[in-house]
């Protein structure tokens, strides 16, 4: 009996770490003369869904987050007449190292 009980409280635990949502680093920009309130209402969204804003960009309009997948979903649509770019977060690194002279 203690092994049925064992067994049905690891497949709960299982089952609760799946549902759980992936987060991603992702930048999130908008053209110049995307409304305020969009850009404001996605950044809200994010933290609703338990996302963070990580940097807020001043030379062009837009933001970086690390947010769950399920929210960008809505983040993408809600700027979609905006054309907002929604990109994964990577490390650039330069190749060849040195400059040709």
């Amino acid at each position: 009996m203690r092994l049925f009980s064992f067994l049905i409280a690891a497949l709960t635990l299982v089952a609760g770490v799946i549902a759980v949502d992936i987060q991603k680093s992702v930048i999130v920009t908008y053209p110049p003369e995307t409304p305020d309130s969009i850009v404001n209402q996605a950044k809200k969204a994010i933290v609703d869904a338990g996302g963070i804003i990580t940097h807020e960009y001043t030379l062009i309009k837009g933001f970086a987050a690390r947010v769950g997948e399920q929210v960008l979903g809505t983040v993408s649509a809600w700027g979609k007449d905006y054309q907002v770019l929604v990109e994964e977060d990577q490390e650039v690194h330069q190749m060849g190292g040195g400059i040709g002279i």
